[in-house]
């Protein structure tokens, strides 16, 4: 009875069984199956079902390389120790630099609120320095368009895409006093945040539409009393490399002042210090391009120019 049994078990188990068809095609895909469906084995490829959905639990990997149209991204290089020591070098000679440049600034702050109240030169220049200093070692800067800059004291809205940490580093070598906007909790880092404050930058809270009002005000106020502000239209650093949707705060300044949009093209800060990397530095060099200055009253006109310029060179990169 027992080996009867034995039987009956062994004919039921083996009666469960699924059998394995023949293959019937070969494919050069690759089908992984997660362990909780991996069976032992060669594996096949099978006609599918088009009708048919594939499991949840199946994981299709392809070997085709990425493509697309060039500057709709950028491939991050490789995390090396070299980035990193690279990355630890940037921040000491920037901190390094902050702290005496800052005492300048500190130094020479009554005579600019007394003079130069709005604008802020000798303050911005300090700045320039600052970045020179801190950016030079580590990769170069080429510019391209330097005549379409307005002159020093022609109010402007100048405008460019938004790669990476370094965007402020290379705009601020350009040696032009425009006013940025920045989150207000940056405003608290010890030496950058209080340089920032004496530079006039504008502070912002992202969510807060009071913040957001009180922000366009004070740009309309800098312009009309001959300053120039600096706006990244996207809102916020690129993750990919693609250039992001405009928003239109910066246009509707422009036209309801009356000054001229100038936009501005960035490339490589993104590849050297990518957006949630910041902490790494890899080689390579920078491009600067400044485009022809936009008039115009219409905001929606003035975005669409000034996105299709940047996006035409972000393209040829």
């Amino acid at each position: 009875m027992a080996s009867l049994s034995l039987l009956r078990q062994n004919h039921l188990f083996s009666a469960t069984l699924p059998t394995r068809p023949k293959p019937k095609y070969a494919c050069s895909v690759t089908v992984t199956l997660s362990p909780k469906i991996a069976l032992g084995g060669s594996r096949y490829c099978y006609k599918l079902n088009l009708q048919n959905k594939l499991p949840r639990d199946v994981i299709v990997r392809s070997e085709i390389t990425a493509a697309g149209s060039a500057g709709e991204g950028y491939s991050i290089p490789e995390l090396k120790l070299e980035a990193k020591v690279r990355g630890v070098c940037f921040y000491a000679i920037t901190s390094f630099a902050a702290i005496f440049l800052f005492v300048m600034m500190l130094v020479g702050h009554p005579s600019v609120l007394l003079f130069d109240r709005y604008r802020r030169k000798f303050h911005y220049f300090v700045a320039k320095v600052w970045a020179t200093l801190t950016v030079t070692p580590f990769f170069k800067i080429e510019y391209e368009g330097l005549e379409n800059l307005p002159p020093p004291d022609t109010p402007a809205v100048y405008v460019s895409n938004h790669q990476s940490f370094l965007d402020i580093y290379t705009l601020l070598t350009l040696g032009r006093s425009f006013k940025f906007i920045s989150k207000t909790g940056i405003f608290l880092f010890p030496v950058i945040g209080w340089a920032m404050f004496l530079l006039g930058v504008i502070p912002l809270k992202r969510m807060d539409s009071r913040s957001q009002m009180e922000c366009f005000k004070k740009c309309m106020d800098l312009i009309k009393k001959g300053a120039s502000v600096f706006f990244f239209p996207e809102g916020t650093r690129t993750k990919d490399g693609k250039l992001g949707a405009f928003k239109k705060g910066a246009f509707s300044i422009a036209a309801k002042t009356k000054v001229p949009v100038v936009p501005i093209t960035l490339i490589g800060t993104g590849q050297i210090m990518p957006t949630g990397r910041e902490g790494i530095v890899n080689s390579g060099f920078v491009k600067v391009v400044i485009h022809k200055p936009i008039d115009g009253n219409d905001p929606d006109v003035l975005c669409k120019e000034a996105r299709n310029r940047i996006a035409s060179v972000l393209t040829q990169a």
